[in-house]
C-alpha cells in the first residue's frame, strides 16, 4: 500500500497512519535542504531600500555571532532570524521562530520571536511609533538576551563593507541543528538563560 485508504482523516486506520509516519521520515530529513533553498532565494533580492540582500543580512548576523564565540543555537538563530520575511513579512519574527522552535533552546526561539518589537528601538520614532514597545517584556527572563541580540547582531548587520562568511560555511551547522530530535527537553532547555557570550575585546 503506497497511499492511505481514506479521503477524510477521521476514517483513517492505524495502518494508514503508520504508513504516513513512515513516509514523513524522509520529508523531515530534508528540512535543512528546504531551509537552505529558502536562504538561497533570499540572496536573489535586495532588501527594498537597503544596500544588501536578505541573505547577506542573515549571514552577517550569523558571522557576528560566530566571531563573538556564540554557541550553535545562537548562530543558527542569527542566521535564520528573518527566514520568514519571504512568506510572512508582517510577522516574520514569529514565523521565523516557528521554523527553529523544535530544534534550539527556548531562549533563542523567544529572542527570534520577539526581535521585531525589540528592533523598534532603532527606528520607530521616525514613523511616530513607540520605540519602547519592548518594555512590556521587561520582566521576561529573556529580555536582556533579546536586547543584546538586536544590538550586537541584528541592527548592525546591514553593512555592504562587512566581510561575512558564505552560506556554505554555515551548512554543516544548520544540518546538525535540524537533525536533532524535535522538542527534546535536553535541547529546548525551558527556562534556561545563557545570554550572549561576552563581547570580545
Amino acid at each position: 500500500m503506497n497511499t492511505v485508504s481514506f479521503s477524510q482523516m477521521k476514517f483513517g486506520t492505524k495502518r494508514d497512519y503508520e504508513l504516513l509516519a513512515e513516509k514523513e521520515k524522509p520529508y523531515f530529513a530534508l528540512t535543512a535542504d528546504r531551509i537552505l533553498g529558502e536562504l538561497e532565494r533570499h540572496g536573489e533580492d535586495t532588501l527594498s531600500g537597503y544596500k544588501i540582500t536578505r541573505l547577506q543580512h542573515g549571514l552577517q548576523a550569523a558571522t557576528r555571532a560566530c566571531r563573538d564565540g556564540a554557541d550553535l543555537d545562537w548562530i543558527i538563530g542569527a542566521l535564520l532570524h528573518d527566514i520568514g520575511d519571504g512568506l510572512a513579512p508582517q510577522n516574520h519574527d514569529r514565523f521565523s521562530a516557528e521554523v527553529i522552535r523544535p530544534f534550539v533552546r527556548e531562549e533563542v526561539t523567544w529572542v527570534v520571536e520577539h526581535h521585531g518589537i525589540f528592533q523598534l528601538l532603532y527606528f520607530a520614532d521616525h514613523y511616530g511609533w513607540d520605540k519602547n514597545a519592548r518594555e512590556k517584556y521587561r520582566d521576561n527572563i529573556y529580555f536582556d538576551s533579546c536586547s543584546e541580540f538586536c544590538e550586537r547582531w541584528d541592527q548592525s548587520s546591514f553593512d555592504p563593507e562587512y566581510q561575512e562568511e558564505e552560506l556554505a560555511y554555515f551548512e554543516t551547522m544548520l544540518r546538525e541543528v535540524f537533525s536533532r530530535t524535535a522538542y527534546s527537553p535536553e535541547i529546548i532547555q525551558k527556562g534556561v538563560v545563557r545570554g550572549l557570550p561576552p563581547q570580545p575585546d
